[in-house]
This record gives C-alpha cells, sequence and structure tokens, in this order.
C-alpha cells in the first residue's frame, strides 16, 4: 500500500477497497471524519466540490475528504 494524498474530489482517484476518511453529512458542521475503506461508490459524475460520496465497508455513508492508502 502506497500513501496517496489526493482529496475526494475526483472520481477517478478513489476506487473500491481504497483506505479513505469521510465526513458523514450528520458530522459536517463539527467536521468529524470517519476512516474506513471504499465499498461503493456513489456519486456518477466525474467530480464533485463537497467530495466523491461513498459508502463504506462498515455501511457507514459519507462524502471523501482524504485518500489515505491504495491497494
Amino acid at each position: 500500500m502506497t500513501e496517496n494524498n489526493q482529496d475526494g474530489r475526483n472520481r477517478k482517484n478513489i476506487k473500491i477497497g481504497f483506505t479513505v476518511t469521510i465526513v458523514q453529512k450528520h458530522h459536517q458542521r463539527t467536521g468529524e471524519l470517519t476512516e474506513g475503506i471504499v465499498k461503493r461508490i456513489l456519486t456518477k459524475s466525474s467530480n464533485h466540490p463537497h467530495g466523491i460520496k461513498v459508502q463504506l465497508q462498515s455501511g457507514e455513508v459519507g462524502r471523501v475528504k482524504k485518500i489515505l492508502r491504495d491497494i
């Protein structure tokens, strides 16, 4: 696995199996981040200014803020 400093606003940077940090809808005000492994990519467009929406293997859904590691 490699360290990756790309942000989560471009869909092409995110793949299933990547470890990312997301902000969930109810944590947007505080900015609390949740780390997990991408299970599904939910945003259909190629980019989004607030981050690509994903579902983690834990079932949590949020917008990617940072890509930590790829496979």
